[in-house]
Formats: structure tokens, C-alpha cells, sequence
């Protein structure tokens, strides 16, 4: 039966079933099903560039440009004695191990044992592990699943438009994938935990439309490829402010740029979707794609980019090398107490690390069957119910949904209607240009 208001939703063992996304695990089997970013393209930005290592669903991968441009995503151990290719040299069509020269393509063949006699045939007997790839919107993809069930390349609408119509982030976030999902997904923190205390702050933070309710109504409306719901917040004047977001399975969620706060991306005067991809490195840790694009006529600038990357805190100066936020769960991501009482209702600088702490402090993966959920969760009870009859029908022989072309063209989009007016009828046409 659904749970009733103010009771858990998900048991201990539901719980582990949607969090756990190791190789056989029935939400590991989902996920393998899509395909998945693996890193930025500027991350292998030439031929023959260094290899990058790759955390994917519990699999240390290498990633590597050969000398004809190709992608190669394959096991970042070697064959013979399982020495790191990270440290391997890329060269020649290949990625060759420094220990004793085994080399191998960007689909895992050995091609070359220069320790082995040469009449030897043994090379040809070696095959690393190698999953497809295919770069797209600036992100080079990955599919880790059946060969027989490649679904279409995921062409969002977002990585169709010119490189400079778009501004692409990553960052690491220290908790399960779900529990990070589940943040983005959930419309009524933003009033709180993203709130200015003052139009004075030079500090990212919500005012205007979300003060004035912040338990907003939620309607959520299932699709092919997963649900768009809505949040509708009271206004004056017999009035709503109403965002529609998108919720596409398995991890993916877009919202609509903001139109009435301080220190928002709303000083772009574009019109901008916003959204993230939660992809899981392993069961405790999960890296976070940021993308912004503008489907307007004029491009992003530079000072735009920089603009979303303070708001979200996702800037270079920002992060370690491997991704890894400055402000982190070792330091209680510099939370400031004196800011906390004077400027922003958290203290934490930037938006996505405000989100992030919050999730990072629960744990590496929360116990959701002690939660008590209420009105404003619909989305998270229909994203995890989603999944979990994902896992039924995979299982059973089956495909998950949002595997074939219906999110293309969607869009998030927020409006300000009147009184007793049908949103989904209201943003129909914008939410879907293409009307799929």
C-alpha cells in the first residue's frame, strides 16, 4: 500500500535496493541501461593526451584519447599483473602499461606484448574490459550495458546547441547518488536553505516569490521518460509563481532559471535551463554534471560563465584536482556563523555546496525507513517508486523507462498565472516545444 502522510515510504531492504548500483545489483542493472557521463570532454582535451582515471558504478575504469581522437573507456588494470594504467603511456593508437609494455586499443585488445617471444600468439587470447562511449554537449558518455540494448544517444536539448550556448561543471558530492537526486528534486528546501537574509548580500541566496510560501503545492504528472512536476507558490493579486521541473530517469533533473531573487543567474536576462546529472562513482560518493544553456539568440559570455560558476560554486578555484569541493565535510564546509545571522540563511557559500552539505551531512547513505514525509515530497515518492519498478522490470526481461527519445526537447519554465488556471495545460507547449 502507498505510505500514508508522516510515515516512512521505503523499508530497510527498499532502501538498499535503490541506493546500491554495484554490478548485479538490481539498481546497478538499471543504471547500466542509459547512458551515463563518464567525464567532460576538456578532461582528454587532445590526441594522445594523459589518461584519466574513472569511477563508475563501483568499476575503476581509465579513460584515454588515442592518436586518431577516439575515446577509449576501458579496466584501469592490466591484464598481465594488474599494474595501473593510469601511469600508462599513451601512444601509438594505444594506451601501453609501463611495467612490462603491454599496450591495448580503445576497445580493450592487447595489441602489443613486447615481453612475450614474437612468435608468440597470446596477445590475441587478452581483453581488457571496455565499455562504448560517444561525446556529446561536451560530455564524453558511457554505456556499461548489454550490447543488444544501446539505447539512442541521450540528445537533450542542452548538448544540441553551439559550445557557447552552454556552461558545464563537475563536482564531487560524498553521499549516495539518491540522496543527491533526492535533494534536486525537492522544490520546498529552496525557501530555506537557499534564502538571503537581506537584498544587501553580495552572496548567492533566494528572495522575492519564495518568502512568501514556502509550502508550495506539488503536482506531479508522470511521462514516458519519467515526470514533470510543478511547485506553485501563492502570490498577491490572486496570483501564482508557478516552475514546472523535470524529472528524466534514472538521475537526471532540469529547472528553470529564476526570475525574482538577488544574486541569482537571473542577472543573465536570458532565458536559461538549468539542471544536473547524479551519477554514481560507487555506493557512497556520486559526481555531479552542472549544465546551464540559453536556447536565445545570443550566446553565453564570459562573465556569464563565471557568474554560474560563483552561484553554484562550482569555479575552478573552487575545487581540488579531482573534483573534490573546497568546502568540504572535513572542514563543515566553512560554515560561517556571522554570515549564517546576518547574510544567508546557512552560512555556507554557494548554492550547490549549500545543497551538498545538507545531503553529505546525513550519512553516506540515509536510512529513508526512518523518515517521516509530508506534502511537499510527492516528487521523491514518485521518483523512488519510479525506480523501484524499474528494478521489477528489468529483472523481469524488461526496459526502464526514459530510454527512447521522448525527453529530447523538454524544457523547465516557470511563469506567474492566475488563479484556477491548469498548469500543465498553461505550459504545455513550452515544457515540450517539439511536442513529443
Amino acid at each position: 500500500r502507498p505510505a500514508r502522510k508522516g510515515e516512512p515510504m521505503l523499508s530497510p531492504e527498499e532502501n538498499e535496493l535503490v541506493t546500491r548500483t554495484g554490478a548485479g545489483t538490481p539498481m546497478g542493472e538499471v543504471m547500466r541501461r542509459y547512458w551515463m557521463p563518464a567525464a567532460l570532454a576538456w578532461e582528454l582535451p587532445d590526441s594522445d593526451c594523459p589518461p584519466i582515471r574513472i569511477r563508475l558504478l563501483g568499476e575503476k575504469l581509465v579513460a584515454f584519447r588515442d592518436t586518431e581522437g577516439r575515446v577509449g573507456l576501458i579496466d584501469e588494470f592490466c591484464a598481465h599483473r594488474r599494474a595501473s594504467l593510469f601511469l600508462g603511456r599513451n601512444e601509438e593508437g594505444g594506451l601501453r602499461c609501463v611495467y612490462h609494455g603491454w599496450k591495448y586499443d580503445t576497445q580493450g585488445n592487447c595489441l602489443d606484448m613486447p615481453n612475450e617471444p614474437e612468435e608468440t600468439n597470446f596477445k590475441h587470447k587478452v581483453r581488457l574490459k571496455a565499455y562504448p562511449t560517444a561525446e556529446l554537449g561536451g560530455v564524453i558518455w558511457a554505456y556499461m550495458g548489454p550490447p543488444e540494448k544501446v539505447p539512442p544517444l541521450p540528445k537533450f536539448e542542452w548538448t544540441q546547441v553551439p559550445e557557447n550556448y552552454r556552461h558545464l561543471s563537475k563536482m564531487w558530492q560524498e553521499c549516495n547518488w539518491l540522496q543527491a537526486l533526492e535533494g534536486a528534486i525537492d522544490n520546498a528546501h529552496a525557501g530555506f536553505l537557499h534564502r538571503a537574509l537581506t537584498d544587501k548580500t553580495t552572496r548567492a541566496g533566494l528572495r522575492g516569490y519564495w518568502e512568501n510560501s514556502q509550502a508550495p503545492r506539488l503536482d506531479v504528472h508522470l511521462t514516458d521518460y519519467g515526470f514533470m512536476y510543478t511547485a506553485t507558490r501563492a502570490l498577491p493579486e490572486q496570483t501564482n509563481y508557478v516552475r514546472a521541473y523535470q524529472y528524466v530517469m534514472p538521475f537526471h533533473q532540469f529547472f528553470p532559471s529564476q526570475i525574482a531573487h538577488s544574486g541569482s543567474a537571473a542577472k543573465l536576462k536570458k532565458p536559461t535551463v538549468r539542471g544536473h546529472m547524479f551519477v554514481p562513482m560507487d555506493d557512497e560518493n556520486c559526481m555531479v554534471y552542472n549544465w546551464t544553456y540559453t536556447f536565445a539568440d545570443q550566446p553565453l559570455t564570459e562573465a556569464d560563465s563565471e557568474q554560474l560558476g560563483r552561484h553554484i560554486g562550482s569555479a575552478p578555484e573552487e575545487l581540488t584536482a579531482d573534483f573534490r569541493k573546497l568546502r568540504n565535510r572535513d572542514n563543515d564546509w566553512l560554515i560561517d556563523r556571522q554570515v549564517q545571522k546576518t547574510e544567508t540563511y546557512t552560512g555556507i557559500e554557494g548554492i550547490t555546496t549549500q545543497d551538498h552539505a545538507i545531503q553529505e551531512s546525513m550519512g553516506p547513505i540515509v536510512d529513508r525507513s526512518r523518515e517521516h514525509l509530508g506534502s511537499t515530497d510527492k516528487a521523491i515518492v514518485a521518483a523512488r517508486r519510479l525506480l523501484l519498478q524499474a528494478a521489477k522490470a528489468v529483472r523481469e526481461g524488461g526496459d526502464p523507462p526514459g530510454i527512447d527519445t521522448s525527453y529530447y526537447s523538454i524544457r523547465a519554465v516557470e511563469r506567474v498565472l492566475p488563479d484556477g488556471v491548469d498548469c500543465l495545460e498553461a505550459l504545455k507547449a513550452e515544457v515540450n516545444p517539439a511536442g513529443r
